[in-house]
């Protein structure tokens, strides 16, 4: 029987950054916490990075996660907010790599598609197949919910990856599914 995996995921941002924590143990996966980060309002914006990746290290220290990982940068429709975001998700990584944790970030597309199957769902439908998928009622903040499909989708990346098909062959794998129909040849025997 595989080792249990436990994954801290991260919804990030500069205002409410959420969090959820996810325990894979084979193919059955289970919640075990999950909230928001919340700098208080007046805060510059480098108080408020400096309290999120406070806030973060406790979250780690405390729950000693296997696993870290992040949605990746999406892109924005104003430059500023991208460039916030930015930040914010470099101190939140920091905070991970400062505890040698492995950081693995995820398009929001491919969050989306891991948990719903479409990489276009909106919010309540991540929420609704995150409370089905760790079979909870999940309340707060639908950030939380998000940090939680980051999660399940790591965890599932993790079961998929452990089930007899190595990194080099799933990559082998990828690499020929990618490859155009004219350029294979049929072998001749």
């Amino acid at each position: 029987m595989t080792p249990p995996l436990r994954v801290l995921g991260i919804d990030p941002g500069s205002q409410v950054a959420g969090w959820g924590l996810v325990r894979r143990q084979g193919s059955v996966l289970t919640f075990e916490a999950g909230g928001a980060l919340r700098p208080k309002r007046g805060l510059t914006f480098a108080q408020r990075l400096e309290c999120l990746h406070r806030e973060l290290s406790v979250l780690i220290d405390e729950h000693r996660p296997d696993a870290f990982a992040i949605e990746a940068v999406f892109h924005a429709q104003h430059a500023r907010s991208a460039l916030q975001l930015g930040h914010a998700r470099g101190v939140l990584v920091l905070a991970a790599a400062q505890r040698d944790l492995a950081v693995h970030e995820y398009p929001p597309a491919t969050v989306k598609k891991a948990v719903t199957g479409s990489g276009s769902a909106d919010k309540e439908a991540v929420r609704k197949m995150v409370c089905l998928l760790l079979k909870a009622e999940i309340k707060g903040p639908l950030d939380t919910t998000d940090a939680l499909a980051v999660a399940i989708c790591h965890a599932q990346a993790g079961r998929l990856a452990g089930a007899g098909v190595g990194k080099a062959r799933w990559d082998d794998l990828e690499r020929r599914a990618e490859r155009p129909l004219g350029r294979l040849k049929r072998r001749r025997g």
